[in-house]
């Protein structure tokens, strides 16, 4: 199933915009990757975008789409599913809870939600499939980033957990 074409044309015209507000140059792989990821409904790991991708661009390097991927999702055009890129996370705690991820500094902290605990899923998501377990994952800035920030101290990459 592909998307709308006039949704792909507003997401391209939205990356765009957001690519000349940053001062990131255009160029032609980074508007192939992003298309084939904007008229993607299967939410495309790196591998697949590259293999639609090099159909049409026959030069296209998996590097390419890979830094592209990561431009994007930095310029929050496009988020990611599972794993963080640097590694995968590891949790024993068998207890129903939900995390916090800090975007900066990879912070994954746990947090309890009887109101999460308690949603109730669209009846959507039974056409799509048997759903065994859910739990909520939020993103923002953790507070010491936030004092970072504040205070005008960069942040690296340096990922932290509690």
């Amino acid at each position: 199933m592909k998307t709308d074409t006039r949704e792909i044309e507003r997401r391209m015209l939205h990356f765009e915009q957001v690519c000349r507000g940053a001062g990131v140059k255009i160029t032609h792989q980074r508007m192939e990757i992003f298309r084939e990821v904007a008229q993607s409904v299967c939410h495309p790991d790196a591998d697949s975008v590259f293999r639609g991708v090099r159909k049409r661009v026959t030069t296209m390097s998996l590097d390419t789409v890979y830094r592209a991927l990561w431009l994007l999702s930095d310029l929050g055009l496009i988020t990611t599913l599972g794993p963080p890129r640097e590694r995968a996370r590891f949790d024993a705690n068998l207890r129903r809870h939900h995390h916090f991820v800090c975007r900066r500094c990879g912070l994954v902290s746990d947090f309890y939600s009887d109101a999460f605990d308690e949603l109730r899923l669209p009846d959507a998501v039974s056409e799509i499939g048997l759903v065994e377990t859910t739990h909520v994952e939020v993103e923002g800035v953790c507070q010491q980033c936030a004092g970072r920030e504040e205070t005008g101290t960069k942040t690296g990459n340096n990922r932290r957990e509690t």
